[in-house]
């Protein structure tokens, strides 16, 4: 049972330095309510703790299938098959397995678990003026438990930043405001062309304040993670790539500073 004070966590990385000023702790949240299907982070997107399975690393002893105490893994020709069914995600398959073909994501944590991580790395967050960043997943998808993380790091006077689609309720977002230092704002788009390109330019333009933007394109580098989690990835087909930002502003003959973006 979650409470304000606990949540669910399925990673935190140590020496950020691209997820707000100066190097940062990145607390990453689980929990998403829109599933993107180019979702970087696919592993995050249920608030539960879930199996993931690497096939190509599999050694085959079968110490998972030993271990399990549902009897939910059976072994087919295509690999180990684990029955969603019957799993109840409990790890012990994952802490059986030397090869790390199997693991877990998501453990739950208390506000003070997570505070004690951020401050083993207060000397780099001092020396640069950087802080903590609270990622996901969607952070917002775990109100209660981020305002509690918020509240807490101001306490200690350590600098904030939230990572959000900012797919929430107003109510949500003005609770957890005036505790953000800084708001990394993820404005999801689904086309590159260059009328959907020109809109996002126009519309951060009539901003009154224009903050710096970055544009970032298309990539599949988590194709493997849908995989591994018995999920597909439905734009393996589409023939997709990372077109670079300034390529698509130049389709119109235009930088991307003409279009409000990039501005800092």
């Amino acid at each position: 049972m979650q409470s304000m004070e606990s949540g669910v966590i399925f990673d935190i990385k140590k020496f950020s330095i691209h997820d707000g000023p100066g190097i940062r702790t990145t607390v990453f949240m689980k929990g998403c309510p829109l599933s993107c299907c180019w979702c970087h982070n696919p592993e995050s997107q249920l608030v539960s703790r879930e199996k993931l399975y690497a096939v190509n690393r599999c050694i085959g002893c079968m110490e998972c299938i030993a271990v399990c105490p549902e009897n939910a893994i059976r072994n087919k020709e295509i690999g180990l098959f684990t029955d969603p069914d019957r799993c109840m995600a409990c790890g012990s398959c994952a802490d059986a397995c030397l090869a790390e073909a199997c693991e877990m994501a998501g453990r739950e944590m208390t506000v003070n678990q997570v505070l004690d991580e951020i401050e083993k790395d207060t000397a780099f967050h001092d020396e640069s003026f950087g802080g903590v960043t609270f990622s996901g997943g969607e952070p917002l998808a775990q109100p209660d438990f981020l305002f509690a993380l918020l509240k807490a790091c101001k306490d200690r006077q350590i600098h904030t930043a939230l990572d959000t689609s900012g797919f929430s309720t107003r109510k949500v977002l003005d609770r957890i405001r005036h505790y953000v230092d800084v708001f990394l704002f993820d404005l999801k788009g689904i086309k590159d062309d260059k009328d959907n390109v020109l809109a996002i330019g126009a519309f951060v333009s009539g901003l009154p304040l224009i903050p710096p933007i970055d544009l970032l394109p298309y990539h599949n580098l988590a194709a493997a993670k849908f995989e591994r989690l018995g999920k597909s990835y439905r734009l393996h087909d589409h023939g997709l790539h990372g077109v670079g930002p300034r390529q698509l502003c130049e389709t119109e003959h235009k930088t991307p500073e003409d279009m409000g973006l990039f501005r800092s």
